[in-house]
């Protein structure tokens, strides 16, 4: 158990401060929380204000509870259902490798999430200090269907994207038809 325990350690350090770090260039990057707001405006996500400040808010708390070890499954449901809706939203239709914009990364952290609910967060963590040892298919499962479904439920109301229209569109008048 002691090379599972390690395992979730490294796990957790690697991935909860990332979490947390881009929560935190939401807010404070360079373009601020006003910068994202218009970021997920462009994408579709309405109110835009409330997506950015949820978005933040959910990447510094799950990336705070994950690097700590606390609560597991709940921190990589959230991850799961950060990286489903970014999938979604702003890597779509973009392929595979995220320096072409696609899903590459948010696949990663997403997988990597639910890899560590199925781990748990072993020894070396706040959960357990308390004695709580959720580990296996079950934490895995809630981690992934939580994540998804809370995305999916998230899209259906509040997604909202601008279709593509051409820089020059051709309309032909009447005369023409």
């Amino acid at each position: 158990m002691k090379g599972q325990d390690a395992a979730a350690l490294v796990l957790r350090a690697t991935l909860g401060p990332m979490l947390f770090a881009h929560g935190w260039n939401k807010v404070a990057g360079p373009g601020g929380l006003k910068g994202t707001t218009g970021w997920f405006e462009a994408l579709g996500l309405r109110p835009a204000e409330v997506h950015a400040r949820m978005a933040a808010g959910t990447e510094m708390a799950a990336g705070a509870a994950i690097t700590l070890g606390a609560a597991n499954p709940l921190p990589a449901a959230a991850a799961v259902g950060l990286m489903t809706v970014a999938a979604r939203t702003d890597h779509r239709g973009k392929g595979f490798f995220v320096f072409k914009g696609g899903w590459e990364y948010v696949g990663v952290v997403g997988g990597a999430a639910v890899a560590l609910a199925s781990l748990g967060n072993g020894r070396y963590s706040l959960d357990g200090l308390l004695g709580r040892r959720r580990a296996g298919a079950g934490p895995a499962v809630l981690a992934a269907g939580v994540g998804v479904a809370s995305a999916a439920a998230l899209l259906a109301v509040c997604y909202r994207p601008v279709p593509d229209v051409p820089d020059d569109p051709y309309v032909p008048d009447e005369t023409e038809q």
